[in-house]
């Protein structure tokens, strides 16, 4: 649940990165920095346990400026939520990280660097990081191979960026098992781990891949693949706006977003229905030659999303009349499953970015199921890259942490493909008009609902 921000601009960066770890404390965090390559191409680092605010009001008191910094938001793994343990780490006062994911073998590579006489000076697994990539660059001096280097280094999930003292014009980014994308502007870029922080300044975005590492600079961004291979990323254009993940006037995002409802669930119905049956290429082009052949469905999600789950296994039981199995993602990922034929794997994520559930449906494919289909509300995400089938919610950004409609359209497109493999089944032609007459007068029930709120209070 961490979040990254970086930016290089012929602008000052830092009020950028703080307008964008404001936008991802909803993640939860429990730390925060920011390092910046100042004027003089020094590496300077500010940090604070607790609150962002507390982070602003030490920039307050020592105030720092450049046209290439890193920030980050920390959730505490490795290591108490301390200022020493806080993001970014430094090597040297020459290399600055943040990092994202966890590094499995952070404790063999510790003990190999002090050997080489590296001092660390906090719990966490990212400082290994931090020094492999001094330790490359003093071998190398450059920065980039210096990263590729490390890079080969590590076992675990990882999104970093790096910056250097004495590199004002660049900054190193990479991903592998954790979400990280690049933001372009008008002779600017931008990375962060999630849209929502950068909204502000772009809506263009490039999606990195597994793998992916990318060397960004004022005018030009260079990536390569995990062969070091040079590639096109294609550029996205978010229709996420300010307003878009504004309050509006309510006094949280949870009240907020219970009050969108109505709107979410008629975005996720609207243009998928026609003649009292749901539309199979809603799905996908290749929907109705998978759905052909499906005799059960296995779900695979994590929390809330796995909760929505099970209650569309009992839907899939007494509508459409093939059985269904649902397995809490974490879990599965650690299983031998038994490979059933014509199993369709459906995996739930509001995100599209749930570790657990990314590697889950990676796992499924490697054991052998043929076919899978994601249901997100995220279109650029890893999880709908990664599916043969595609449904998006519509819901919009969800940044309460208690899920609500998020929930509820999860619901909705687990319905309409109850619906698709019951016709195939045990459900009639009238089932199934009958069922879409109720989904399509769910927004105007939940909006009536809704209307009794100040009496309910």
């Amino acid at each position: 649940m961490c979040g990254i921000v970086g930016a290089i601009a012929q602008r000052d960066v830092v009020p950028i990165l703080q307008e964008g770890l404001r936008r991802l404390e909803y993640r939860g965090y429990d730390s925060a920095g920011i390092a910046v390559i100042t004027a003089n191409s020094a590496l300077q680092c500010r940090r604070a346990a607790g609150k962002i605010s507390q982070l602003s009001a030490l920039l307050d008191q020592s105030p720092v400026a450049g046209h290439l910094g890193i920030a980050h938001t920390r959730w505490a793994t490795h290591g108490e939520p301390t200022t020493a343990n806080a993001h970014p780490h430094l090597s040297s006062d020459k290399i600055a990280v943040v990092h994202n994911g966890i590094i499995e073998n952070h404790e063999e590579l510790r003990a190999e660097l002090q050997s080489s006489g590296y001092v660390f000076s906090s719990d966490t697994d990212t400082e290994v990081i931090t020094h492999l990539v001094h330790y490359y660059l003093l071998e190398t001096h450059c920065l980039l191979s210096a990263v590729e280097r490390t890079l080969t280094r590590l076992h675990g999930t990882y999104a970093i960026a790096v910056a250097a003292a004495g590199e004002a014009g660049r900054m190193i980014a990479a991903r592998q098992g954790s979400p990280l994308l690049i933001g372009v502007g008008v002779g600017e870029h931008f990375i962060a781990s999630d849209v929502m922080a950068l909204i502000p300044v772009t809506q263009q975005f490039i999606f990195l891949e597994d793998g992916d590492i990318a060397d960004i600079h004022l005018d030009a961004v260079n990536i390569f693949d995990a062969h070091g291979a040079p590639v096109e990323r294609p550029m996205q254009m978010s229709g996420l706006s300010a307003d878009t993940i504004g309050r509006n006037g309510y006094r949280h995002y949870m009240l907020k977003e219970i009050f969108e409802q109505p709107e979410a669930l008629t975005e996720t119905l609207a243009g998928r229905f026609a003649d009292g049956h749901v539309l199979e290429n809603s799905f996908g082009d290749k929907a109705a030659s998978i759905f052909d052949r499906v005799r059960e469905v296995r779900i695979i999600a994590c929390g809330t999303s796995y909760h929505a789950g099970l209650i569309a296994s009992y839907w899939f039981d007494e509508i459409a009349g093939i059985p269904c199995r649902v397995d809490v993602a974490s879990e599965f990922r650690y299983r031998q499953p038994v490979v059933t034929p014509d199993t369709l794997i459906v995996t739930l994520s509001q995100s599209g970015e749930t570790a657990d559930t990314l590697a889950a449906l990676e796992e499924a494919k490697r054991c052998g199921f043929k076919y899978s289909l994601s249901i997100c509300n995220v279109p650029e995400s890893s999880l709908v890259r990664a599916s043969d089938l595609v449904l998006m919610t519509r819901a919009g950004p969800e940044i309460g942490v208690a899920s609500t409609k998020a929930f509820t359209s999860q619901l909705v497109a687990l319905m309409m493909l109850v619906l698709v493999l019951g016709r195939r089944h045990a459900l009639s032609l009238e089932g199934e008009a009958g069922i879409i007459d109720e989904l399509l007068s769910l927004p105007a029930a939940i909006h009536q609902v809704l209307q009794l709120n100040d009496e309910i209070k």
